[in-house]
């Protein structure tokens, strides 16, 4: 089966709103667990010590949730986007204030400035981006399978869709 490239986007794109989703529910019940996870066009896979029948339990939810309007679950302020957009911002920050031929002092001032500035739209900015890198809207997106890829205290899933 072929598959366009505005396709598999989008699957990915929806794939990283129920990854978000999942993450949010699964935070909420274990706080002091670090949970991260990586979206494809197939699913994604989920890392944190947690154990299968939460992350069940948590994809059923969080897709439930998404299909009923929660939007703001597809959203998370520590996405991988955000890191990106803080890279991003903080390099072009950084090559513009030690661009030109100023005095040092004048190149570390600006360059401060400028970093500061963009630290301070990174967030913002990443959440926005966002709405870019995520589609809440996953009603043609079906559960296949949720497999452990590891086990003990380094813990894995991952969660196929058809």
């Amino acid at each position: 089966m072929e598959q366009t490239l505005a396709a598999i986007l989008r699957r990915t794109r929806q794939h990283h709103a129920i990854e978000h989703a999942t993450i949010h529910l699964l935070a909420a019940r274990n706080p002091h667990v670090a949970i991260a996870g990586i979206s494809d066009p197939w699913g994604f896979t989920l890392y944190g010590n947690v154990d299968l029948e939460d992350v069940r339990g948590a994809v059923s939810e969080a897709m439930l949730r998404l299909q009923a309007g929660e939007k703001g679950l597809a959203i998370h302020p520590n996405c991988g986007t955000n890191l990106t957009t803080t890279l991003v911002l903080a390099t072009a920050a950084a090559l513009l204030g030690t661009a030109g031929r100023r005095r040092l002092a004048d190149k570390v001032t600006l360059t401060a400035i400028l970093l500061t500035g963009a630290l301070f739209l990174a967030q913002p900015l990443g959440l926005r981006l966002q709405a870019y890198t995520t589609l809440a809207d996953i009603h043609d997106r079906w559960l296949s399978t949720i497999e452990p890829l590891a086990r003990g205290k380094r813990r894995a899933y991952r969660v196929a869709f058809e």
